[in-house]
C-alpha cells in the first residue's frame, strides 16, 4: 500500500469571504478542487479503504458531502464483506422526507442531512459503522451526529464506530473527546497543530468571476445502453454501485468512440456531490492511453491567488447543474481534447452547460459531453 505525507496531501488556500474559517485545506490528489490523474486519486482513496480491512464483517460506510463522497465510495469499494454505502447531502430529494439533520458549523453551507429510510435495518446488519471525510479537525460534527443516531437507533450502542479520513489534525484533547464518544479514528496522514488562519491572513484573493456570456449551442443527445446510476444519498450496496459506474464508463467509451477519435487528452468533471462516477470514467479513459485529469465543480467559494505555491490560481463561477439560484465553482481549468462532465443532476440545465463551455473555451476542447444520471448524454 502506498504511504502518504503532508507534502502529498496538503496545500493551503484561503476561503473567499468566510469568517467562520478563513482557510481551506486542499488535497491535490483528491480530484475535487484541482485536477489530478484519476488513477492517482483512486489509489489514494483506496489506500484509506485498505486501512479499514482490520474491521471485517458487514459494514455501513457513510461519506460526508460535499468533498468526501468519492472518498467514501472508494474506501467502501475495498470492503471484504457486505457493505452499504450512503452519503450525506445538502440537496433536496423529491419525495424523500425521512432525514436526520445536522450541522457542519465551519462550512460554507452549514446544514447537512442523512437519509433515515431503512437506516435501522442497515445498522442492524452492520458490525461496523464507518464515517468517511477528507479531514477531521475537532470531531465536533461527528460526535454530535453520532449522538443523534444513537438516540434514534438504540442498537447503534452495540456497534463499533470508526472515523476514517485522509488528514487527521485532532489535538490530544479532541482525540480524547472522540474516544470518550466511542469513536475510533483511522487516517492516512496525521498533522501537527498549526495556525492555518495565520498562514493565509496576508494573502490577497479574489472570487472566481462568471465566464463571458456564452453563445447558444445546439446539443445532440443519445442514451447509453446501461442502467441509470443508483443514488448513494439513499444508500446502495457498494458492489451494485461499482458495477453501475463501470457499466456507464464502458457504455460511454463504446458509443463515444467517434467523438474521442484522434484525441490524446481529456478532462473529466464531477459535479458537486457526484464525483466517484467521473473518476471511474476518467480511469477507464486513462487505461486507453489518454492523458486524463479529473476534478469537480464545488459549492465552495475559494479565493484565487497567484502567490507562489498557492493551489487555486484560476476559476469560474457558474450556475449550479442542480438548478435553483445557487452558484457553483470550477477551479484551475486546463487544456484538453475532450471535456466530459459526469453528473447525477436530475435534468440537463442548459445555462450551466453553456457557462461551463464558455469557461473552458480558452483551453480548446474539440469535443464536449455531458453525461446525466448515468444514461443520458448531451454532446457537441
Amino acid at each position: 500500500m502506498p504511504s502518504y505525507s503532508s507534502q502529498d496531501l496538503l496545500r493551503i488556500a484561503k476561503r473567499f469571504n468566510n469568517p467562520k474559517r478563513t482557510y481551506l485545506l486542499v488535497d491535490p490528489l483528491q480530484a475535487k478542487h484541482v485536477p489530478v490523474s484519476p488513477k492517482r486519486a483512486l489509489e489514494m482513496m483506496e489506500s484509506l479503504g485498505d486501512l479499514l480491512k482490520k474491521y471485517p464483517g458487514p459494514r455501513l460506510v457513510i461519506g460526508f458531502a460535499e468533498t468526501a463522497t468519492a472518498i467514501g465510495a472508494a474506501a467502501a469499494s475495498r470492503s471484504l464483506g457486505e457493505c452499504v454505502y450512503l452519503h450525506t447531502t445538502r440537496e433536496e430529494i423529491p419525495g424523500a422526507e425521512d432525514w436526520i439533520l445536522f450541522s457542519e458549523e465551519h462550512s460554507h453551507a452549514v446544514e447537512q442531512k442523512l437519509w433515515g429510510g431503512g437506516l435501522a435495518e442497515r445498522i442492524d446488519k452492520a458490525e461496523h459503522i464507518i464515517f468517511v471525510d477528507d479531514e477531521i479537525s475537532t470531531g465536533k460534527t461527528l460526535i454530535n451526529m453520532a449522538a443523534q443516531l444513537r438516540a434514534r437507533f438504540p442498537r447503534l450502542a452495540g456497534k463499533e464506530l470508526v472515523m476514517a479520513c485522509l488528514i487527521d489534525r485532532l489535538s490530544p484533547e479532541h482525540e480524547q473527546r472522540l474516544a470518550e464518544a466511542g469513536i475510533r479514528c483511522e487516517r492516512l496522514v496525521k498533522l501537527p497543530q498549526a495556525d492555518y488562519d495565520g498562514a493565509v491572513a496576508d494573502l490577497r484573493v479574489q472570487e472566481a468571476a462568471p465566464p463571458p456570456p456564452a453563445e447558444e449551442h445546439t446539443f445532440l443527445h443519445w442514451e447509453l445502453d446501461c442502467p441509470p446510476l443508483p443514488d448513494p444519498r439513499k444508500g446502495v450496496p457498494i458492489r451494485s454501485y461499482l458495477d453501475c459506474c463501470g457499466q456507464m464508463a464502458r457504455a460511454f467509451l463504446e458509443s463515444a468512440k467517434g467523438g474521442l477519435a484522434g484525441l490524446d487528452s481529456a478532462v473529466v468533471l464531477g459535479t458537486e456531490e457526484c464525483m466517484y462516477p467521473a473518476l471511474v470514467l476518467g480511469k477507464a479513459l486513462e487505461e486507453r492511453g489518454l492523458s486524463v485529469r479529473c476534478h469537480a465543480t464545488t459549492r465552495s467559494p475559494i479565493g484565487i491567488c497567484g502567490a507562489p505555491g498557492y493551489p487555486i490560481t484560476s476559476g469560474s463561477k457558474l450556475p449550479s447543474f442542480y438548478g435553483g439560484p445557487r452558484d457553483t465553482y470550477i477551479y484551475d481549468p486546463a487544456p484538453c481534447g475532450a471535456l466530459i462532465v459526469v453528473s447525477d443532476a436530475p435534468a440537463c440545465r442548459r445555462a450551466a452547460l453553456e457557462a461551463l463551455i464558455s469557461a473552458w473555451a480558452p483551453f480548446g476542447p474539440r469535443s464536449f459531453f455531458f453525461i446525466q444520471g448515468g444514461r443520458h448524454v448531451w454532446y457537441l
